[in-house]
């Protein structure tokens, strides 16, 4: 229950920090230049390109960690 406490309280202030942020704001002009320009895409697919080779490094770091344990229980 004490470790609950501060985590739920930094999951609070974080939020309430992010709603602050995101109503002080009236209008991303940034992302509408972008988006007019079409270069909306290429920030996303790079995105979504690191996500997926971090899940893909992550899955593959388990894969040989699993193997390693297999290995040092025999």
């Amino acid at each position: 229950m004490k470790k609950l406490f501060p985590a739920l309280f930094l999951l609070l202030a974080n939020l309430v920090l992010v709603v602050a942020t995101a109503a002080a704001q009236d209008k991303p002009e940034m992302a509408d230049v972008m988006r007019s320009n079409g270069k909306i895409y290429v920030v996303v697919v790079v995105c979504l390109l690191i996500l997926f080779g971090l899940i893909g490094y992550v899955f593959r770091i388990d894969r040989k960690l699993s193997k390693l344990e297999k290995q040092s229980k025999d």
